[in-house]
């Protein structure tokens, strides 16, 4: 999902997210949703969480995430 498709999702639900990283972003959609803010944190490189709409990206921002 291209930042430009997170924006729309953001502009969907009323939410500022500019001056956020890729990673920040998501994570508050995600609470927004009323879901896990767990973006970027498959440690072990492993989600069972296949058809979530963030799925893609996070897997590659797993293993360049800090948290």
């Amino acid at each position: 999902m291209a930042r430009k498709r997170i924006e729309e999702l953001a502009e969907k639900l009323h939410v500022d997210i500019e001056g956020l990283s890729l990673v920040e972003a998501v994570r508050l959609l995600q609470r927004l949703e009323g879901n896990f803010d767990c973006f970027a944190r498959a440690e072990s490189g492993f989600c069972d969480q296949t058809e979530c709409l963030f799925y893609e990206e996070c897997m590659d921002n797993s293993s360049n995430s800090e948290e």
